[in-house]
């Protein structure tokens, strides 16, 4: 009986730093977090994770995008999308606010609110709207001059690298 207890003690103890060393990311937004006209494994929150556990990082990223969502729909959805021990947000949105007829100032409205949900819960937030707009000048974008492509989901991922390690 002693050498049950102690082995689930152990067990326990295990199970317990695992969780501690293993960091949660989301990647929230749209089309581009969603990875549209890429594969699943080509897009930037699954790339990202690649380099992280390429350097030894125990990170997992959560892509959470869905095409044409704008900032009230991350709004709507920001608790499911965002469980409880995430530690980082990726933050991409907005672009479909002004593309579905909505202001500059309404796009950066929701975000801001966006933003301060995530703050007030402590989860760090990292603005990647600079880093996709870098990619779209770059012209790493497919047709459309929207979505990335496989080459601008690997820099925008390299460029988040940093911000995340």
């Amino acid at each position: 009986m002693k050498a049950v207890i102690c082995s689930l003690a152990l067990l326990l103890v295990g199970a317990m730093s695992a969780t501690a060393s293993h960091a949660q990311i989301v990647a929230l937004g749209a089309s581009n977090v969603e990875g549209y006209g890429v594969s699943a494994g080509e897009a930037f929150p699954a790339v990202l994770e690649a380099m992280l556990r390429a350097k030894g990082r125990n990170y997992s990223v959560n892509a959470q995008g869905v095409f044409g969502d704008t900032t009230s729909g991350v709004l709507g959805r920001l608790d499911s999308a965002v469980p409880e021990g995430t530690r980082t947000v990726i933050l991409l949105i907005g672009g479909n606010d002004i593309r579905k007829g909505g202001t500059m100032q309404q796009a950066k409205a929701g975000y801001g609110e966006i933003a301060s949900r995530l703050k007030a819960r402590h989860i760090r937030v990292i603005n990647a709207g600079p880093y996709y707009q870098a990619a779209r000048k770059r012209g790493l974008t497919q047709g459309d001059g929207i979505h990335l492509t496989a080459a601008g989901h690997r820099y925008l991922a390299s460029e988040l690298l940093p911000l995340v390690n």
